[in-house]
């Protein structure tokens, strides 16, 4: 759905629940900032800064998008050491054997 304002413009979207969701469990240093961007477009569109109220709002999704990319890249990266590790302590210990 979509809200229409004094100006005639529609509301843009928040993204505060994909930025909360980002933010637990994704990447909190980059959820943040999705967060806060998040909580000013309602503000803004209400005080009639459509223009505020938009670039609230894609800076909101950008910082999502950041937050959900870094913290894809480094669980990947963690579950790939965790992998070396294993097979590194395997090796190790049969080595002893």
């Amino acid at each position: 759905y979509a809200a229409y304002g004094a100006g005639g413009n529609p509301e843009p979207p928040t993204y505060l629940w994909q930025a909360i969701v980002v933010t637990v469990l994704c990447c909190l240093p980059f959820g943040i900032p999705a967060i806060v961007f998040s909580t000013k477009v309602k503000p803004a569109y209400i005080a009639g800064d459509y223009a505020a109220s938009l670039e609230a709002s894609k800076k909101a999704k950008m910082w999502c998008i950041v937050a959900l990319i870094v913290g894809l890249i480094t669980n990947i990266l963690v579950f790939a050491l965790q992998i070396v590790a294993a097979v590194g302590s395997a090796a190790a210990n049969q080595s002893y054997q």
